[in-house]
């Protein structure tokens, strides 16, 4: 095992690369990105969200975000709609269309998920998960 192997940014990208290389392939067939799937599955989570709590729950950033939610727009997929109360602000809503792309994609998503911990335990599994989000809120720190 060399130093690049004990290299945290290393481990991490290259097991998120053979996930997100993976996972794309197979969402292609199905007219779906994984960015996409992102958004879609942001919006099963909660429908109505606004832009920017969009791009900071997917880790999309806003300008690339408008582009795509633009795309799954004119797909079909998600519609703007200006929020209740608040006629400046915009929410963003799955349509029939994008939440049956949404139930064609989940048990591919959740076999990644299985596979991915194959071998974990539980507790292990859990355990992982926290340490990758304060691992990942700990980033903010080097923002510019």
């Amino acid at each position: 095992m060399g130093p690049l192997d004990s290299y945290l940014p290393y481990l991490l990208n290259r097991a998120g690369a053979r996930i997100a290389t993976a996972f794309s392939a197979e969402m292609r067939p199905l007219g779906a990105t994984l960015q996409a799937w992102r958004v879609l599955a942001a919006l099963r989570e909660r429908d109505g969200r606004r832009m920017g709590g969009l791009a900071e729950t997917t880790a999309i950033e806003v300008s690339t975000l408008t582009r795509l939610v633009d795309n799954m727009e004119s797909e079909g997929l998600v519609a703007r709609r200006r929020a209740p109360g608040d006629a400046r602000a915009v929410t963003l809503h799955a349509t029939a269309a994008g939440r049956r792309l949404t139930q064609r994609i989940l048990p591919i998503a959740e076999r990644y998920e299985r596979v991915a911990l194959a071998g974990f335990s539980a507790k292990e599994a859990e355990a992982l998960k926290v340490a990758l989000r304060r691992l990942y809120a700990n980033m903010a720190a080097l923002r510019p």
